[in-house]
């Protein structure tokens, strides 16, 4: 597999330590990240990356940064009592942004899967299930802490960022898709010129492994979109708790910030990275 040459812009990464080792597989890099105490270079702004946090985020030590980037399953599944925990918190972080997307276990947030869910198994979500209408017709209005995407975009500080919850059909969870035409169409929405991709899930070959499985999980129509027409600098998801760091192929740095791990343990650190201000900014 053949990746452009060049970033355009530098990349700063932040986070606990850092070196740049090649995966002998794939020909591409490693990056781990630098301590969160090293300082801010002047002219930068400071992302603070995490993810699959699961209602669990009493406890997690939140570095110093300029913007918050959240890519899914803040809840366990979307109960508006899940998700008004999460806003109170939200609140009680400094970040000048934060943005939010939704993830797989944001089930009031796909109003399809709702729509959906007796004709699927009432029984395996029940407290979804008895939820009424007007308990989730808009329960994106309460983030109101942050910046809600879906299949949308937002420029803060200069930098573009796109955000998209969807992943790959996995035992029937909300955002789910069929691998195929059904995703690309939704990865065809992503406009180019986007600085910061936000998605749930990885694509594929990058951070996405999971052992149990002994297979890669990721996007393959998700990995041509960003490669091929995208390009963004930055690509930030979650969805495989095991697939938690950083990757780069030379030009898009990939980043799975899954806060928890397979047990479901908040122990993995945010990860945070430094970008130059785009001029005029």
């Amino acid at each position: 597999m053949q990746h452009p040459k060049g970033s355009g812009w530098p990349l700063v990464v932040r986070g606990p330590v850092w070196s740049l080792r090649r995966n002998n597989l794939f020909g591409l890099l490693r990056v781990d990240p630098i301590p969160y105490d090293t300082p801010k270079p002047a002219g930068h702004t400071r992302f603070v990356c995490i993810s699959d946090t699961h209602s669990r985020t009493d406890g997690i030590q939140m570095p110093y940064g300029d913007i918050l980037l959240h890519t899914g399953d803040f809840t366990e599944l979307g109960l508006p009592s899940e998700v008004k925990k999460f806003n109170d918190w939200l609140g009680n972080l400094p970040y000048e942004y934060k943005i939010v997307i939704a993830g797989n276990h944001e089930l009031t947030f796909d109003k399809e899967f709702m729509a959906d869910l007796v004709k699927q198994d009432y029984y395996r979500f029940p407290s979804v299930s008895k939820l009424k209408p007007e308990d989730f017709d808009n329960v994106q209005s309460l983030l109101t802490n942050s910046i809600y995407l879906q299949d949308s975009e937002v420029t803060v500080k200069g930098f573009r960022i796109y955000g998209a919850p969807w992943t790959p059909w996995f035992n029937g969870w909300g955002f789910n898709l069929p691998r195929g035409q059904s995703l690309l169409d939704k990865w065809n929405l992503i406009p180019e010129g986007v600085d910061i991709l936000m998605t749930h899930g990885p694509p594929l070959g990058f951070r996405d492994w999971v052992p149990k499985e002994l297979q890669r999980v990721g996007c393959v129509e998700l990995l041509n979109t960003v490669q091929r027409r995208v390009r963004p600098k930055l690509h930030v998801f979650g969805g495989i708790h095991e697939g938690y760091g950083i990757m780069t192929d030379g030009y898009t740095t990939y980043i799975n910030a899954s806060t928890c791990t397979v047990s479901f343990q908040p122990t993995n650190p945010p990860i945070i990275f430094d970008l130059p201000n785009p001029q005029g900014s």
